[in-house]
């Protein structure tokens, strides 16, 4: 379990004896990504509108799992009140920071 200030953001687990994570996304996107990736699928054992379970597949690259990832921290920063933020949610692991 990865946690940010005590807050879940990815759990990375075993089912069926294959590895899996959870990862927190936007309920609009993981519909699309589900659509996209046979691999991903609504959160197992968590909230099927607010999380995702990636599995290893031919359409799961590195770079995907690191922006979903990303993605996930992200959107557990941005709840945690602006004082407790270990970073600003908008430009975390972006190249060039938004203006």
């Amino acid at each position: 379990m990865f946690k940010v200030k005590g807050r879940m953001f990815m759990f990375l687990a075993e089912l069926d004896g294959e590895p899996i994570v959870n990862l927190k996304a936007e309920p609009e996107d993981s519909g699309a990504l589900r659509q996209a990736h046979p691999e991903i699928t609504p959160g197992y054992h968590m909230n099927k509108r607010h999380w995702i379970t990636v599995t290893g597949g031919d359409t799961i690259t590195g770079g995907l799992v690191e922006e979903l990832v990303l993605d996930s921290y992200r959107l557990v920063v941005e709840k945690l009140p602006r004082h407790a933020r270990p970073v600003d949610p908008e430009t975390f692991g972006t190249t060039t920071p938004a203006r």
